[in-house]
């Protein structure tokens, strides 16, 4: 069954080609319709019931796109922000777990979006609890991109869907294939899609520190450091991780900062 989507975007260029693109390259994906204002994009929505959105967050201002969502009171789609911003934004974007495309679309990344609404599409029809999750994600999105304010609120990925944490309450992340495990402080863990170099790119650099290839510890949590049988990062809990040889320097000189 065909994922029903609908294209939003000032630029009827932008439109067209990302339209061409989903026909072209993307068979699980059928768009029922484009809209280029707010008002439009809206009615659109309520009357055809999408199940992905592909929305450009520049309609022009950059803040129609969020006023879209917020308007819309029955909320049951997923949304896929096509944009082009970079640096900060994209930190922002993964912290939401939402999926994004950089224009000038890259036809991989589409595929891979693509790939993974269909795989989360399927998760939130069984579990229609997510969505609420999900929109509370977006909202912090929201918050973060408009006002220029970083969030240390994170939204994970996992297996029976999305869980929103505060960053203070990680412990560490251990890579796991390309997934990445979380940690928490209360015991609990779980498994993300995303690889551990995306959430060093993600996490605040002040608070979190990759301190070997295969994990990432909060500092916070760290109680102390020995290098007794190898050099090891000691958290809360009496939790240990390793350290890895050729860090250890740029680590020991970062503790003496603290």
């Amino acid at each position: 069954m065909k994922l029903r989507a609908i294209v939003v975007d000032d630029e009827e260029f932008a439109r067209r080609n990302l339209t061409m693109l989903l026909e072209e390259y993307c068979p699980e994906i059928e768009v029922i319709g484009e809209a280029s204002r707010k008002d439009q994009a809206k009615a659109i929505i309520e009357s055809s019931d999408p199940d992905v959105v592909f929305l450009d967050i520049r309609m022009p201002s950059g803040a129609e796109g969020f006023e879209l969502l917020e308007e819309i009171e029955h909320k049951n789609f997923l949304v896929v922000f096509v944009t082009a911003f970079k640096d900060y934004a994209i930190r922002a974007f993964n912290a939401s777990a939402v999926y994004y495309l950089l224009k000038p679309i890259d036809i991989d990344e589409l595929r891979l979006a693509v790939d993974r609404l269909v795989e989360t599409s399927t998760t939130f029809k069984n579990a229609p609890e997510n969505y609420d999750i999900y929109y509370e994600s977006l909202k912090n999105l929201s918050r973060s991109l408009l006002q220029n304010k970083k969030s240390n609120r994170i939204a994970i990925s996992h297996t029976k869907g999305l869980k929103i944490v505060d960053d203070d309450s990680i412990t560490h992340l251990e890579a796991s294939g390309n997934c990445t495990m979380i940690y928490f402080e209360d015991g609990s863990r779980y498994l993300d899609t995303r690889t551990l170099k995306i959430y060093e790119n993600l996490l605040d650099p002040e608070k979190f520190c990759r301190v070997h290839k295969s994990h990432i510890i909060n500092l916070n949590k760290l109680v102390e450091y020995v290098n007794e049988d190898g050099h090891f990062a000691i958290l809360k809990g009496d939790i240990r991780i390793p350290v890895a040889r050729n860090r250890v320097t740029d680590f020991i000189k970062m503790l003496k900062e603290i």
